[in-house]
Order: structure tokens, then C-alpha cells, then sequence
């Protein structure tokens, strides 16, 4: 027995909630089917699917079809397909919105709880790291390399130093399970003679509700970082992610 055969309606409620989104609709009616976007796009194939195929699958008012595949979870929203387009469509904000349409506890359970993990404190870590975890491996690695290579001894690592003019942002696995890999950075800033600090709140750099599209927590976790910046009175905000 054959598959049966696929519901096409010609009309997409959720190609409409997208468009009614987006400056000019995201330029979603604006398709060649070029397949340029599917081309550059590293998840292509993934599921069987591409950034093409979404896109007429959406056009053509497929909505269960597209608002039930998990590649929208394999989507790493890049935005590689939009700026390869010669059209600019806003696939990512298509893949945005069909991840909204999952029920929350549904969603991949490692962004879920690592989401679910940042809102728990100020310091925004995935990882669960404290303000007193952070402030405690960034001095003892800074004071480990200092005494071990001496063409750095004088390197800092500033921690809550208020007036300078980047904020550093930190992704959060680093300091909890790989924390060599934050010194490299640290050497650069130090060799252009960079003004920056870290803060011990608003640290981490990631952002798994962005990507779980959880709009409240992502704003939630902007703010927090947002604040940590404004209270130190730093002049640029710099995200490492």
C-alpha cells in the first residue's frame, strides 16, 4: 500500500502569523526556488528536509507537516540561507516560529534544561556556576599562567571593574569544565591593551532560551545581562557567543 497522500490547502495560518511578524512579511512570498539557501545550509538533508522545501512546504499550507519535524530543532539558525539569498527571505524566522509551536516540555531536553538552568540566578550560567564558582576559576587559572609564563605575568583578568570599555562575556562550559580555553582571549586583550572586565553577574554568554524560542526567558536573561553591563557602567558589551 502506497503512502497516503499529502494535505495541501494552498493557504498557511502559519505562514501568515510569520509574515504579519516581519518588516515587509520577511519577504516570504518572495521565493525562485533557486536553491541557494538549501546549498549553504549546513543541516540540508537532515530529516529530509532543507530551508527550500520548508519554505514551499509553508507556501503551499502544509502547517502540520512543518510545525511537526524535528529539523527545525537541527536548524542552527546561522542565518546562512538568508544571506545567501538572492531575495533575503526570513527562513529563520519561519524555523523560529514553528519551534514555538512545540509544547515547551517537548522541545530537545538538552537546550530545555539548559535554558531552564540560565534563569535560575543573575550569573545566566547553563551550567549552574555561581558568582563565587566564576570569581574563583578565573583568578586561580589567571594566577596558574601568570606564574607559568612570564611574558604574561603582568596580564589581568579583571572582575567587576566598573568604567571600562568592554564587557566580556563568557561562554559559561568554559570556566565550569574546559577553563585553559578562556586564556587565549585574555592574551589577545591583553596585547592590544584592552580596558575590560568581566562581571561576576550577567557572565555567561549563550543564550539556550533564544534557542528553545522561549521569548520570555530570552528576554529575561537579555535584561539580566543588560543590567550587569549598565551597573558597571562599561561602554561596549562584548559577547563571545
Amino acid at each position: 500500500m502506497g503512502e497516503p497522500a499529502l494535505k495541501i490547502t494552498g493557504k498557511s495560518m502559519f505562514m501568515d502569523t510569520v509574515k504579519d511578524l516581519l518588516p515587509e512579511g520577511g519577504n516570504l512570498n518572495l521565493c525562485l526556488t533557486c536553491g541557494a539557501c538549501s546549498s549553504g545550509c549546513p543541516a540540508t538533508g537532515l530529516e529530509g528536509m532543507d530551508p527550500r522545501k520548508f519554505l514551499r512546504m509553508a507556501a503551499l499550507g502544509m502547517d502540520e507537516e512543518i510545525t511537526s519535524t524535528p529539523w527545525v530543532w537541527m536548524c542552527s539558525m546561522c542565518t546562512r540561507c538568508m544571506y545567501v539569498c538572492p531575495m533575503k527571505i526570513n527562513i529563520p524566522q519561519l524555523i523560529f516560529y514553528a519551534r514555538k509551536t512545540w509544547p515547551r516540555d517537548q522541545r530537545p531536553k538538552g537546550i530545555l534544561s539548559s535554558c531552564d538552568m540560565a534563569v535560575r540566578s543573575d550569573t545566566c550560567s547553563a551550567m549552574g556556576a555561581t558568582e563565587e564558582d566564576f570569581q574563583f576559576v578565573v583568578e586561580d587559572v589567571l594566577s596558574e599562567y601568570q606564574e607559568a609564563q612570564p611574558e604574561f605575568a603582568e596580564m589581568e583578568a579583571p572582575i567587576n571593574k566598573e568604567g571600562v570599555e568592554f564587557f566580556l562575556n563568557q561562554n559559561s562550559r568554559e570556566p565550569v569544565t574546559e577553563p585553559d580555553e578562556m586564556v587565549p582571549l585574555w592574551k589577545i586583550l591583553h596585547l592590544v591593551g584592552a580596558d575590560w572586565t568581566y562581571g561576576t553577574k550577567g557572565w555567561a554568554a549563550e543564550n539556550y532560551c533564544l534557542f528553545l524560542a522561549d521569548d520570555e526567558n530570552w528576554e529575561k536573561i537579555v535584561r539580566t545581562k543588560v543590567k550587569a553591563v549598565e551597573d558597571l557602567k562599561c561602554k561596549v558589551w562584548l559577547n563571545t557567543e
